[in-house]
This record gives C-alpha cells, structure tokens and sequence, in this order.
C-alpha cells in the first residue's frame, strides 16, 4: 500500500485555478452556463476528482476529501459570484440601451391604416350579412372542375388558355389559381341545402399586367341565391339595395344584354354613380344573370324545382370609381400614404 496521498492538495491546486481562470473568463450569462458543465459537471477535472474518493485506502480519505470538498466548495462560489455579477452588468447595459433622453424631440409614431380594399370588402359584406346572406371562401388553388367544368365553360373556352389563367405544373393535375370567386358558388352549390344566399369575396388571378387598370392578382365579389321561384326582377333588386348602400340613395343600376357561360340569361351591370367626381354618369360595374340550369345539374340541383341568380364585381374597380382612384399602382404598393386617405379605421 502507498504511502502518500493519491489526491495532492497541488493536483487539487491546479485544477480548482483552471476552473476559476475559465469561470473568470465567461464575458456574459450565455457563455459562463456553456462553462459550468466543463468546471462542475459530472465530466468536469473536480468530478473526476471526486470519484477518486472512493478508491483511495482509508487513511487517506479523510484528508483527500476534505481538500476536494474545499476545492468544489470554492468553485460553486465563484461561479456564483461571477453570475451575479454578470447579471447586473446584463441589467446595467439593459437600462442604459432603455434609457430616455427626456431632452430630446419627441418622435411622432406613425399608427398607420387599414387598407382600403380590406375596408371595402368588409363593408361590402356587412351589407349582404343585413340582408340574412352567408359569407363563403374557398381555396386559391382551385380544380379546374370548379373552376370551368362545373360552371359550363366549353373545353376550348379562350378564358381557359395559358394566356388567361396560371396553371400549377404539371398541367395534368388540373390545378390553377381561381380567375374568379365561383368556385366557391359551385362548392357552396354542392355542400349546403338548398336554399342558398352566399356571398363570395376573395382574391383571384389572372395573367395580366400591371398597368395603370390591372393587376395580375385582385379581388372579386360574388353573390348567388338559389331558391324556388327566383327570377330576374329578385336579382334587380338586390343590385339596386346594393348600389345604393353603396353609392348613395340616388344610384341607379341598369342591365345591358350580354352572355357568360355560367348564366343564362345574362346581364352587364352598370351602375348610375351620382357623387361621381367630374359630374354622375354610368359606370359599368360588372356582370349578373339567372343561374345556367346547366350549372345548377353540375351540382345536383333540380332547374325544374330551383332557380337562382348570381352577380360579381372587382374591389379595386369599385373602390377606383366610387373613390377617383386613378392608378392602380396605389393600391398595391402597400404606401400607407395612400391609406390613410381613407381613415385609420382599426
């Protein structure tokens, strides 16, 4: 059996200054916790110390241990101390960056607006909900069944092509971004029981430039009714309770003849504009009919027992007509000088 101690007070020496050295060196609280398993974990030089303990002959336990508590036994306190020190200097640096310069100008914060598309569309839909109708949504990235097939657009229809609608590769999926909210008059159709009020705002896209009149995605607003023993008198007066919860107590609407293949018949809808600036005139607003029978079949709804109506417009074309919005340019290039014209309405 030895007989010197296997523990040295000098070994203990040398390990406790090399953690204190690395516990001295932590510049802030991150890197001193990255330090304190190398100086205190169970795979730290005093951890290993310390099972030593165990393996030493008894005499010498005694004297080893009291030397190895002492060195742990000082490690924990500095690491301690050197945390709370770092921790005010943390606090320190905090408050001086928080500081206030009561002094200085103050700096006037821009609350910004909402957007005056987002504006029209809710108010848009608050007149249809006082009227007892639903709101409905569906997917951007629509089916081209839904999208076309359902609301009898000809295989060969040109709004089909390339030139008109993105298409998702590979073409074979028969996915595209929706050209128009109808698709979710067709899905509305196909999930809820007849009858049916929905209202149908969205965004769409379709491959146009942008231009002082377009923009290659914007917003539409489509409405559709299916009930029995709806007819074209029913649509003309929702448009017109529309237009004038819109443009004022004055407006008028009229239909022009005119074709889509999802009604039948079909309608142009313009609106008489009595606050218009430069003087009232008409405005074409956009486009109405009674539900295509063939359409209403696609969703399973009997055209002898059913009839419906459906109407659809552009956001942007009616905020740029009711409010002399001249370029579309304004309303997407997200400037809130050009909101706040329409009030910070939250």
């Amino acid at each position: 059996m030895t007989s010197e101690n296997p523990i040295s007070a000098a070994q203990v020496d040398a390990v406790v200054a090399e953690a204190l050295a690395a516990i001295a060196a932590a510049s802030d609280l991150t890197a001193l916790k990255s330090v304190r398993s190398s100086v205190l974990g169970e795979q730290s030089p005093i951890a290993g110390l310390n099972s030593q303990l165990g393996k030493i002959a008894p005499e010498f336990k005694a004297e080893a241990g009291k030397i190895v508590g002492q060195a742990r036994g000082s490690l924990n306190q500095a690491y301690s101390a050197r945390e709370t020190e770092l921790f005010a200097a943390e606090e320190r640096a905090k408050l001086a960056a928080e500081s206030v310069d009561v002094t200085a100008s103050p700096l006037t914060a821009r609350i910004g607006a909402r957007h005056p598309l987002a504006l029209l569309q809710e108010q848009i839909s608050d007149i249809f909900v006082g009227m007892g109708w639903e709101i409905a949504e569906g997917p951007e990235l629509e089916n081209e069944w839904f999208n076309f097939d359902a609301l009898n657009f000809d295989v060969d229809h040109p709004a089909r092509a390339m030139q008109d609608t993105f298409f998702v590769e590979p073409v074979e999926s028969h996915l595209l971004l929706r050209t128009h909210t109808s698709p979710v008059q067709v899905r509305s159709m196909l999930e809820r029981e007849v009858p049916i009020y929905v209202l149908c705002p969205g965004r769409v896209f379709r491959t146009d430039e942008l231009d002082a009149t377009h923009t290659p995605v914007f917003h539409q607003v489509e409405g559709l009714a299916i009930d029995k023993g709806l007819t074209m008198a029913d649509l003309r007066g929702t448009l017109e309770h529309f237009a004038r919860s819109m443009f004022g107590p004055d407006a008028q609407i009229r239909l022009r003849p005119s074709f889509f293949p999802f009604t039948e018949p079909s309608a142009e809808l313009d609106v008489w504009h009595p606050g218009a600036k430069g003087g009232a005139r008409w405005v074409e607003w956009g486009g109405c009919g009674m539900v295509n029978p063939n359409v209403l079949k696609a969703a399973g709804i009997d055209p002898e027992e059913f009839s419906g109506f459906a109407f659809g417009m552009g956001i942007e074309r009616t905020l740029m007509f009711r409010n002399d919005v001249k370029d579309m340019h304004d309303m997407v290039e997200a400037d809130v000088r050009f909101s706040e014209q329409f009030g910070l309405v939250l």
